[in-house]
Formats: C-alpha cells, sequence, structure tokens
C-alpha cells in the first residue's frame, strides 16, 4: 500500500489543505482531502485497462469552497432535512440555521463540509477528526466526530464514522460522493440496484410525511437492477416533487445497492450498517466545470448517502439520531469495487 501526502492549496481564510492520496496492490487509488474530510478521487480499472476517476470533484480547493453541492464531503452534524429547522430534545427546541428554505440542511450554514479537518494517517487509512462545538449551528453539546477512510487490497473503500458528545443531541453522519461509472457523461443508463422493499414518501419541501410507501409497481422499484433514468420522467408525484430521484429507501439488509456500467465494465456496490440511503440523480446540480475540465451537470453523476433517515426527531418510529452523553457512536459504511469483463 503507498501513500502520497501533498498540498491542495489554501482556502480563502488562509488555512492550508492537503491531499492523501491511498494506493493498493491492483493500482486502485483513493484520493482525500482535509477540507471537508471529502473523497477527491476514487480511481479504478475499468475493462479496456484505463484508471477511470468514479467521483466527480475539483482539482483545487477553490473549487470545494466555491459550490454548494456538498461533492464527495462528510456531511453533519445532521445528513439531509430537518423540517422547519428545529427539534426537541430533553423537552428543549433547538432551533437550527434554515438554508433549505424554511428548512435545515446537510449541518446548516456552515456545515462540517466546509472545515479543515486534522488528519492522522496509516499505512492504509487516513483518519480525520474535528470538534464541533456546543452551539455549533444550534445543536447542543461539544462533539469529536472522526471518519476514516480505509482502503483495501480486496478495492474496498471503508468509510467509518465515529462520534461522542458531552451532552444528549442529534447525529446523522454521511459521505456526499456523486459517483460515475464512466467517469462523465449523463448516468442515465448506468445500472442500479437498491435493496429496498419501501422508501419514504415526501411532503413540501422534500420533508417526509411520516409515512413509508411500497416500491412495487412504483418508479421507485429498484429491487432489479434497471437504468438509472429508465423511469426518471415518469409522471409519479415524488419524482416530479423532487425534479428526479431525491428520496430515502428503506434498506432490507446490509447490501444497500449495487451500479453497474457496461461501458466501463465496473461494478459498485454499497455496504451499509445504517438504516437508511438517500439516492440522489443530481437534480438541481448546477453545470460547472470539474477535474481535468470535466463538464459536470445534472444527472451527470448519483449518490448513495447512507444515512439515518431524514427529519427523524420529527417522526415518532423513525430510527433515532439521539446520542446520550458519553455515548460511542460507530457506523460504516464500504464501497467495493469489481470489473465485470463480460
Amino acid at each position: 500500500m503507498a501513500q502520497i501526502i501533498s498540498s491542495f492549496g489554501q482556502t480563502a481564510r488562509g488555512q492550508a489543505v492537503s491531499s492523501y492520496s491511498l494506493e493498493n496492490r491492483n493500482g486502485t487509488r483513493a484520493v482525500l482531502i482535509d477540507y471537508g474530510a471529502a473523497l477527491q478521487s476514487l480511481c479504478f480499472k475499468g475493462r479496456g485497462g484505463e484508471l477511470i476517476d468514479l467521483v466527480r470533484g475539483f482539482d483545487s480547493v477553490e473549487g470545494y469552497e466555491n459550490q454548494d453541492a456538498y461533492i464527495g464531503a462528510t456531511v453533519g452534524r445532521v445528513a439531509n432535512r430537518i423540517g422547519g429547522s428545529s427539534f426537541s430534545l430533553g423537552g428543549r427546541e433547538y432551533k437550527l440555521f434554515a438554508n433549505n428554505g424554511k428548512n435545515h440542511l446537510h449541518g446548516g450554514q456552515i456545515g462540517f463540509d466546509k472545515y479543515v479537518w486534522q488528519s492522522e494517517t496509516g499505512e492504509d487509512f487516513v483518519r480525520f477528526s474535528r470538534l464541533s462545538p456546543q452551539g455549533e449551528e444550534g445543536y447542543p453539546g461539544n462533539l469529536q466526530v472522526s471518519v476514516t477512510y480505509t482502503l483495501t487490497d480486496s478495492d474496498e473503500l471503508h468509510i467509518a464514522y465515529e462520534a461522542l458528545s458531552d451532552a444528549d443531541t442529534v447525529v446523522n453522519l454521511t459521505n456526499h460522493s456523486y459517483f460515475n461509472l464512466n467517469g462523465g457523461g449523463s448516468v442515465l443508463d448506468q445500472q442500479l440496484m437498491i435493496n429496498a422493499q419501501s422508501f419514504l414518501e415526501l411532503g413540501p419541501g422534500l420533508i417526509p410525511t411520516g409515512r413509508a410507501l411500497s416500491v412495487a409497481g412504483t418508479p421507485f422499484d429498484f429491487r432489479e437492477a434497471k437504468p438509472i433514468g429508465r423511469d426518471i420522467e415518469s409522471e409519479h408525484p415524488q419524482l416530479r416533487l423532487g425534479g428526479g430521484y431525491d428520496h430515502n429507501f428503506i434498506l432490507s439488509g446490509p447490501l444497500a445497492a449495487q451500479a453497474y456500467s457496461d461501458v466501463s465494465g465496473i461494478q459498485l456496490q454499497c455496504f451499509t450498517d445504517l438504516p437508511g440511503m438517500q439516492l440522489y440523480t443530481a437534480n438541481s446540480l448546477g453545470e460547472f466545470t470539474g477535474k481535468g475540465g470535466k463538464k459536470m451537470g445534472p444527472h451527470q453523476a448519483f449518490c448513495l448517502e447512507t444515512q439515518l433517515f431524514p427529519d427523524a426527531l420529527n417522526h415518532y418510529g423513525f430510527p433515532s439520531p439521539i446520542l446520550h452523553a458519553g455515548e460511542k457512536l460507530f457506523h460504516e459504511t464500504v464501497y467495493k469495487l469489481s470489473l465485470n469483463e463480460v
């Protein structure tokens, strides 16, 4: 396993940003940056033997600073949306910053994606950590949080989340990488399977109504692999609400999803111990130039955001995002790469 640490520039405030490259014996390479504890690059050999970068992103820290799509970042304290930008905990109401209409999205005005994290490295891993202080974005408790990326010789990228708070708080962490198994262009022809019998119904502002809907007979049925775009233009009201897929699927097991491109031959499997996964098809992504001068825009990537359910504290029966004082949080998601040479 080889590791290279390099400068990735400076933030607008003059903070130094570094990149950390992990490469296994197969030539698979993951590049992480401490700005946003983000996955900047994930390269794997396609059917022709060429290395293909499977995640979208930027060549410099300026690109990450000047976008609001959370590209590649670790998202928190609470990923996804909180309706009305408020929640109750321990008999007290907490008001959060409303950065998505009336709602709170992906940690607020300055979420985890906009900080330079501390780093620790080993032969096959990079661990990023930071202290989110009491009151940051309105959240209670001093939260010590870390995310560890490990690349194995089995072409698995493990992402392990850990957190500990000195007061009861809420935590829901995810990675917001934008995948494209061809390295560019539309993803609508790429195949996707999601291991879920149901998904959360959304209402105005893409806030869950509290109801779980069966995927059977709907465009949300990915139990058998199908092209991502096969049903995306359907008149189903849930699709029209989000302009495409931007929904939380209730997972039926540790294999959350499996994607495949018959162009590159690359297969991506997603495993997790979390109960939900948000499929986002980059519906509202603005057009811009990313790594290597490649253009990016709507439906040119997909996100598989493993997480707890959105707006969980405001819905009875949703898995709880409460982290009690002194209690240790640990969750792990694994992205496994392989090649179908047929």
